[in-house]
């Protein structure tokens, strides 16, 4: 085959992978109305026991029909473990802030995990992050408390909780780098609902009849059914859009494309629950955007500074 004969089928793979981004940002957003919906009348502990019961329920078949091993290597078990309770803690404290925050306001303070993800390569990991990124890292910051400084006069403490959603999602992610090389991203969607869903269940048993706020069950009304299981099939239906997106084109090429979650999310929220960010949030999403991909921008500068450096022929 000539090099203009696969060059159309590596357009085909980008074109889909930048499809399934946007369909992405389209699909994640409901998971968040539906479960916002939810929490109106269902605890956050149990929509959060949901979301993974589904996902894990969905799964199930695939690993079936695809022949998929459900074998984990004991190396792996204690870290598949530990990405699963980071995403169970994230999904938590995010449940916990959109059942009073407008959607686009919490969603744009967990817009700061890429910083903390870059931040923790850097200091912590010793990976080569230059100033001009790091900066791009703390402008976002600054933008965070644009958002969170109205949130926390009109809802008080609450909205410091999507930082827990940012910091748990932050670390998810690096723990995600290395599993996702290893496992088949059907087996890990599995393994990560089925082990939360482990850990979500009999937290519920427990409190059951303890009158708490946020983990007793309470038998769901017909509709609220409908946004359980919205929760749990568009968590898992959006996941598994970016894991193939990931697959078919490079991430640099798909990263600023996630940023274009945020106006659906405004979107969705204005017209099902009439919220809409005011004029500070504005400006600090608008400053988040722009730092994030400012920092996307600068990794791909450095991206092709090595490619050419290695290229060179040697003096």
């Amino acid at each position: 085959m000539t090099s203009s004969d696969s060059a159309p089928q590596s357009t085909d793979r980008i074109l889909a992978g930048v499809s399934l981004m946007l369909g992405f940002c389209l699909t994640a957003p409901l998971l968040d109305v539906a479960a916002k919906l939810a929490s109106a009348s269902v605890p956050v502990g149990q929509i959060t026991a949901a979301r993974f019961i589904v996902q894990c329920a969905l799964m199930a078949p695939f690993i079936w029909i695809m022949g998929l091993s459900l074998r984990v290597a004991r190396s792996e078990l204690l870290v598949l473990i530990f990405r699963s309770l980071l995403l169970l803690f994230a999904t938590f404290c995010f449940i916990s802030a959109i059942r009073v925050m407008p959607l686009a306001d919490a969603l744009a303070i967990v817009f700061v995990a890429p910083f903390i993800v870059l931040l923790v390569g850097k200091f912590y990991l010793g990976e080569d992050v230059g100033p001009r990124r790091v900066g791009a890292a703390l402008v976002g910051f600054i933008g965070v408390l644009f958002v969170i400084q109205p949130s926390f006069a009109a809802f008080g403490a609450v909205a410091i909780i999507p930082l827990g959603t940012a910091v748990a999602f932050a670390f998810y992610i690096l723990v995600t780098r290395g599993l996702s090389r290893r496992m088949h991203p059907v087996a890990l969607q599995f393994h990560t609902g089925l082990i939360a869903s482990l850990f979500c269940v009999p937290i519920l048993v427990v409190a059951q009849g303890t009158g708490s706020e946020l983990f007793d069950p309470v038998w769901p009304s017909d509709i609220a059914w409908l946004w359980l299981l919205g929760a749990g099939f568009f968590a898992t239906v959006s996941h598994m859009m970016m894991t193939y997106a990931l697959s078919f084109a490079p991430s640099a090429t798909l990263a600023p494309l996630q940023y274009f979650e945020l106006p659906v999310a405004a979107l969705f929220g204005y017209l099902v629950f009439g919220d809409f960010p005011n004029t500070l949030s504005l400006i600090g999403i608008a400053i988040i955007i722009s730092a994030g991909l400012y920092m996307i921008h600068r990794e791909r500068v450095v991206a092709r500074q090595l490619v050419t450096e290695r290229a060179a022929p040697p003096i």
